[in-house]
């Protein structure tokens, strides 16, 4: 069992090494190409000729990033194969449509047209050019939709029926699937965090411009486009971000605890907007979570459920069950869930004898304990618990973020609007540093929405133990390290190349 979870910990390393540096490039992709859509569209409605240099300038390192983060993606879903070809087998009918979706539609469609648009200029019109641009903004917004329609539905399964004959999910409502409320608000939270990223990218490199004095006209005129998406979609990220925060808690409501460090349930639960966490606090114990913390009254109860009085349900209530607020144990479910494991092992036995009348009674008792089939596989009650700081600290710093990437949009608006922005440098730097920041809330979000739900491969139903290969520790370890060093050396190949291209400025381009 040691080598299992040996095994496990490095499959899932390897995994978030992969998802994590992946995740570097996704949001600058999603976001960039709708920014540079808006700068052309300027450009053939105006026929400023500056608009075109200004847009091709960020076009070129819109092409950068997409090469780049197209080959990390394609390493990640062949993991799948590799790594995780149990889960693949007992869900590949379902998690594999929405991705199999996305390689024939969206992915050729970004793929074809973004050839056009960046290869075309003077061999098309500015008609089809524009549409090619505008194109490859909604290919690579749908391309993330599908992706992320699988992701929600790991987080909230639905549309699907357990075959106890072949051990496999399949799916039954693939509609349910596409419009799982999980996916969709995971989806519009997803890609307009990914514009807010884009939006600070561009305001960020403008404002060196600004500082060394060079380029200003471009800068100011990147900066007004960039601040103005970027203000919207922030508002936008508030009200996705509401709603996840939503789904969450019907769906997942030990990830929320965690994300909170709640462990006590309570009615007109607050929000905590900083805090230390004690890290000697224990399951069941009188300690206090925090050494110290601030926290919004009633906040965490209208996030959650959208009612100030709502009951908000804590680690412990979680791990021990409540009868007055209809809580099942964990220990409960384990129980439950051992049942459905050997009941369904005993069906397969007795059908395989042809006892058909021990076969149906084992059938029927598999059928009664089936949704607590993933807690028969966990070892203790404790194992349903998700790494606390860490899911708590990365929704924090998130969150935190966001609200100041807020703040920063309508300032850096309101100081292009006055035409000031050039005189504040103290604004010019603070955008310019704020700027990485912006991955720092992109890694931090995905790392709520994944290790927030562990143990769960698929939740409440497929541990990531019985979702792993069965294949050699030694050979993860190995190509984690390759990866490792694969991917820095993109990662460094990239900023390279982009700080070239930067250096040389728009007019050079």
């Amino acid at each position: 069992m040691e080598h299992t979870e040996l095994l496990t910990d490095w499959s899932r390393a390897q995994f978030a090494l992969t998802a994590l540096y992946h995740w570097l490039f996704v949001p600058l992709t999603l976001g960039l190409t709708f920014i540079v859509a808006i700068m052309e569209t300027i450009y053939v409605k105006t026929g400023d000729t500056k608009w075109k240099e200004t847009t091709k300038f960020w076009m070129g390192l819109l092409a950068i990033n997409f090469a780049i983060g197209l080959a990390t993606g394609i390493i990640m879903e062949f993991e799948f194969g590799t790594n995780w070809s149990n889960y693949s087998w007992i869900v590949g009918d379902i998690f594999g449509a929405p991705l199999a979706i996305e390689g024939l539609m969206a992915f050729f469609l970004e793929s074809t047209f973004f050839a056009v648009m960046f290869f075309g200029w003077n061999k098309v019109s500015k008609k089809t050019h524009l549409v090619s641009t505008w194109l490859v903004a909604v290919g690579s917004n749908l391309s993330a939709l599908w992706i992320l329609i699988a992701n929600g539905w790991m987080q909230n399964p639905v549309g699907m029926k357990f075959n106890p004959d072949t051990a496999r999910h399949e799916m039954v409502d693939f509609w349910a699937l596409v419009f799982n409320p999980n996916a969709v608000s995971k989806f519009l939270h997803t890609i307009s965090s990914g514009y807010v990223l884009a939006s600070l990218f561009v305001i960020g490199i403008s404002a060196w411009y600004l500082i060394k004095k060079r380029d200003t006209q471009f800068a100011r005129r990147s900066i007004i486009v960039a601040s103005s998406f970027g203000l919207i979609t922030s508002l936008f990220l508030l009200t996705t971000g509401d709603e996840s925060a939503h789904q969450v808690a019907l769906n997942q409501p030990m990830k929320l605890a965690a994300m909170e460090g709640l462990y006590d349930g309570e009615e007109r639960a607050g929000i905590v907007a900083f805090g230390l966490l004690d890290q000697t606090k224990e399951i069941g114990d009188e300690k206090d979570p925090f050494h110290f913390s601030f926290e919004i009254p009633g906040a965490l109860s209208f996030l959650g459920y959208h009612d100030l009085n709502a009951f908000v349900p804590g680690i412990d209530n979680l791990i021990e069950g409540s009868e007055k607020y209809g809580l099942i144990s964990v220990k409960e479910k384990m129980k439950r869930g051992k049942i459905a494991v050997a009941s369904l092992a005993a069906y397969k036995r007795y059908k395989k004898q042809n006892n058909m009348p021990e076969a149906q009674k084992a059938l029927k008792a598999f059928e009664a304990n089936q949704k607590y089939m993933g807690y028969g596989y966990l070892k203790k009650p404790e194992d349903a618990v998700p790494n606390v700081a860490l899911s708590f600290y990365s929704f924090h710093i998130m969150v935190g973020l966001g609200t100041w990437f807020l703040v920063l949009f309508a300032m850096s608006l309101y100081l292009s609007m006055i035409n000031e922005m050039h005189k504040k440098k103290w604004f010019l730097y603070l955008a310019l540093l704020t700027m990485p920041l912006a991955w720092v809330a992109q890694e931090a979000g995905w790392i709520v929405a994944e290790a927030g739900r562990q143990p769960w491969a698929i939740q409440d139903l497929l541990p990531v133990g019985m979702a792993s290969s069965n294949i050699s520790t030694t050979s993860v370890m190995i190509t984690f390290w390759l990866f490792a060093v694969l991917f820095t050396a993109l990662l460094i190949a990239e900023v390279k190349i982009m700080l070239k291209q930067i250096k040389i400025g728009p007019e050079g381009h």
